[in-house]
């Protein structure tokens, strides 16, 4: 069964850990938790509405394994599921449906399969992609609309705030047009499905498509799936001649454009956060950065 688009009434968009639901005729704001399957627990348990959240950023295999729980599926149904889901993906997606599991807050009707909540997520993400706006913004910037997805997903993962989403697509962007690599732990920990903030010279030597340290260009996929706010910063990239950022402490992150400057910046992380693996991370992968003092820029 495919489940038609919901209508735009029904979901709303996440951000970094929100969730917003409208109930009733009311806005609900709350924390997303690791738990994505929600109950409103407003009156009768027969007429209680189930959703499906998808945070921005969340990979494919952490949706597919929401939907198996939201939908009390053995694991890996979902997943299986893709053969026959018949999604409509772009052709350069070759049917991996990496960033085109829209980022949204999805009703569970009663008869709701990991087909139908499939295909509502690439509806979604095909309804605002293929919009006028991302359009003609990726044919402005020579990019096609998979390529501009690819990017946003990398700024998603890198970003430390909504604030540094335009500066770090500009880091991308003038990268990609100096054919250097983009040396993006984030897509060291897509490879190696991960999140880390600490990247290794091992690390950076993996036999991966994901591995932007030896290859050039964008990775063949986006690395998760990106909201709205990562498009537009795709698109429309903060002006500046960055080539480098490390968020030194949360709050701070630094960008700049000669390496002498990076490495001070580096240097400066590298001595705040000796012995990390003792604490909590500082925050999200720092870019073409090395993030650890066995790290690299070339």
């Amino acid at each position: 069964m495919q489940m038609k688009f919901p209508p735009r009434s029904t979901i709303r968009l996440t951000r970094r850990g929100r969730l917003v639901l409208v109930v009733a005729g009311a806005v609900v704001a709350g924390t997303a938790v690791a738990v994505p399957l929600l109950t409103l627990d407003s009156g009768p348990e027969e007429t209680r509405s189930a959703v499906l959240v998808i945070p921005e950023g969340w990979r494919a295999r952490q949706v597919y394994e929401a939907v198996d729980k939201a939908l009390a599926l053995t694991p890996d149904s979902t997943r299986k599921a893709l053969g026959r889901a018949g999604l409509n993906l772009p052709s350069d997606a070759e049917g991996n449906p990496e960033g085109y599991l829209f980022p949204a807050t999805y009703p569970l009707p009663k008869g709701a399969t990991p087909e139908s909540l499939l295909h509502s997520m690439v509806d979604a993400a095909n309804y605002r992609f293929n919009a006028a706006p991302v359009a003609a913004g990726a044919q402005r910037n020579s990019m096609n609309i998979y390529q501009a997805v690819t990017i946003a997903s990398i700024i998603q993962a890198e970003a430390a705030t909504k604030a540094d989403m335009g500066k770090v697509a500009r880091v991308v962007i003038n990268r990609l047009e100096r054919g250097m690599p983009l040396q993006m732990d984030s897509t060291i920990n897509y490879a190696l499905n991960r999140n880390t903030v600490r990247t290794s010279q091992d690390d950076t030597r993996i036999e991966s498509l994901y591995n932007s340290y030896q290859r050039r260009g964008l990775p063949p996929t986006p690395i998760d799936n990106p909201g709205e706010e990562a498009v537009r910063a795709a698109l429309d990239p903060t002006p500046g001649d960055w080539l480098y950022f490390v968020t030194v402490r949360p709050g701070d992150t630094r960008f700049s454009a000669d390496y002498a400057t990076h490495m001070s910046n580096v240097a400066e992380f590298n001595a705040l956060h000796q012995g990390a693996g003792q604490g909590q991370s500082p925050g999200p992968s720092e870019g073409p950065s090395p993030v650890s003092a066995q790290s690299s820029v070339r």
